[in-house]
């Protein structure tokens, strides 16, 4: 009997989500930060074994949108509760329940798709305190399970696939067994030199920040592929910024996402960044849509 089906994991954003789907498929395919709010995009990952197939959904982070962007990232968030097998709720170690995990919860307990409780960060918290937590969210009655886990140390992830195999139903192989994600070789380096320009830039500019790959084109004569790629920011003195004296700061962006793409293409990459000014793209429709959000 072969088994197969849609997850979508959900959460505050920060909780984790996106390291834990690494964790899960061995691979970076989703970025991640200790910002807020760093997956824009609805991401899907493929997990198969011999007779299971599970198709995670990496959502944003459902948050309070302040701009066209924000909107659109919940609203993708929101959507995939209607299209999946599995709802993974993830949260933090938070000792109570704070007003957007109320707000989530309260979103949750209408829909009849069964639904899994993930607190992550346990290696923060003592034994007493995790099973007052497991207790506090039992009681509420709308999980199936409740899993104290641990993303990126790995605790609990193979129990959490096993409860997730244990619900799905019967179904095809959507995809092919080699296959991990269904985003383009573009779209993951865009989203690992955005990850770099989130790791070296200060909290004002990154959600202000998207990249695009200009052109990518593997040379005739040597083993190296040139990676041309636009780092667009919404402010002319962020560009200064990303830049850097000397362009220092965008030489270290360029070096640490080079190092990434290389493991990801496994071959010698030649990576070219700019720096462009795209005023208050957050919240222009046209541009969300150019860029990909819509």
């Amino acid at each position: 009997m072969y088994k197969s089906g849609f997850v979508t994991i959900i959460g505050r954003p920060n909780v984790g989500k996106s390291t834990l789907l690494n964790s899960i498929i061995g691979e970076k395919i989703s970025i991640i930060s200790n910002k807020p709010q760093t997956t824009r995009n609805k991401i899907q990952c493929v997990y198969t074994d011999e007779s299971h197939q599970i198709v995670f959904l990496d959502t944003p982070g459902i948050h309070k949108p302040k701009n066209k962007l924000g909107e659109h990232m919940v609203r993708a968030s929101k959507d995939t509760l209607k299209e999946v097998d599995l709802i993974t709720l993830m949260i933090d170690d938070n000792r109570n329940i704070n007003d957007l995990d109320r707000y989530i919860i309260s979103q949750l307990k209408n829909i009849n798709t069964p639904k899994i409780l993930l607190i992550n960060k346990i290696d923060k918290v003592k034994k007493k305190e995790i099973a007052r937590l497991i207790n506090m969210y039992e009681k509420l009655n709308i999980f199936k399970e409740v899993l104290p886990i641990s993303a990126m140390n790995g605790t609990n992830i193979d129990e959490y696939l096993t409860t997730i195999k244990s619900i799905l139903p019967e179904g095809p192989q959507y995809f092919p067994e080699d296959m991990i994600t269904d985003q383009p070789e573009k779209f993951i380096i865009s989203e690992l030199i955005r990850e770099k320009t989130l790791y070296y830039l200060h909290e004002e500019i990154p959600h202000g920040i998207f990249v695009g790959i200009d052109s990518m084109k593997e040379r005739e004569d040597k083993e190296i592929i040139d990676v041309y790629a636009t780092i667009y920011c919404e402010k002319t003195s962020h560009k200064g910024m990303i830049i850097g004296k000397n362009g220092r700061k965008l030489k270290g962006i360029g070096k640490s996402a080079r190092i990434d793409i290389e493991k990801l293409l496994g071959s010698q990459v030649n990576l070219q960044l700019w720096v462009k000014v795209e005023k208050n793209w957050r919240d222009k429709e046209n541009k969300i849509k150019y860029f990909g959000y819509e």
